[in-house]
């Protein structure tokens, strides 16, 4: 009885329907609401809830983001989406890692409104027609290149390296009006996974890939959507395979825990040579 329980709860982990589209309920749009204050409280707390969880967090790729022909084009992040922590890593990217704001499209922002402080807005998926809203303010913010829009472009909560990586129409969407009104817009794949080394505590591992930018030539819709999943996926497949090979070479450290007591003891131990006939 209780092994079938915990089944039926891992079966409704990844509905396939949105939130606000399975309660039914509309909610009403609310942007972010950023300020100084609220944006020195969100680094330290993000970052912090971060250091408590996770051994490492490790970033490669970080240049291309610098390597842009015109630092004023916008420039929207796009990565998958599999668990909850997804967010906050994206927020520790943008503020910790680019030292840019980040503005961030999250369901069901009425049960966290504080979240507007730190830059999310919220977007209601029940229908086109309502999460549309949603969509023109993602346009207008880009405006300020202070600000990065993250993007989970699935549109759902996924398992983890779930394959084949597709992409929804929103940010196709955001992306063709963005390039129309400022005549360009650039889109960098973020490959993000966590995995559990040599530590009792996982890391957070983070790679950037190559820039993609679209013009106001409209394209093919349906072919730069292809494009855009093809890149996604191949950056984090790319990025399992690394890790799994043990290939670490370009990886950054935002932070690492330090050893505890007992491990520094442990440490110094191992460096100790202990002579043959020593008496000791």
């Amino acid at each position: 009885m209780y092994d079938s329980y915990m089944v039926i709860n891992l079966e409704e982990l990844y509905s396939q329907v949105p939130p606000t589209k399975l309660r039914n309920i509309n909610e009403k749009f609310r942007p972010a609401q950023t300020s100084p204050f609220w944006l020195w409280v969100a680094d330290r707390y993000f970052y912090g809830m971060l250091e408590k969880r996770f051994y490492a967090f490790r970033y490669r790729g970080a240049e291309k983001f610098y390597q842009q022909k015109d630092p004023k084009t916008p420039i929207i992040l796009f990565a998958p989406h599999s668990n909850w922590w997804d967010g906050i890593v994206g927020y520790n990217i943008c503020n910790r890692i680019f030292k840019k704001e980040i503005r961030l499209m999250v369901e069901e922002l009425n049960r966290f409104p504080i979240l507007r402080r730190a830059g999310a807005f919220s977007v209601n998926k029940k229908s086109p027609q309502a999460s549309m809203e949603a969509l023109k303010y993602a346009i207008d913010v880009i405006e300020d290149t202070n600000n990065i829009l993250y993007i989970f472009p699935q549109g759902i909560i996924k398992p983890p390296n779930y394959r084949p990586i597709e992409l929804q129409t929103g940010m196709i969407y955001i992306a063709e009006k963005a390039a129309k009104k400022y005549g360009k817009v650039a889109l960098m794949p973020v490959g993000v996974n966590y995995f559990f080394l040599r530590d009792n505590r996982p890391e957070v591992f983070v790679e950037f890939g190559d820039i993609i930018e679209l013009t106001d030539d409209k394209p093919d819709r349906k072919e730069f959507t292809a494009l855009l999943g093809k890149k996604l996926e191949e950056i984090c497949d790319k990025q399992f395979y690394d890790i799994s090979h043990a290939n670490f070479q370009g990886y950054e450290t935002l932070f690492q825990m330090k050893l505890k007591w007992y491990r520094q003891i442990e440490q110094r131990l191992k460096k100790i040579d202990i002579k043959t006939n020593s008496g000791v």
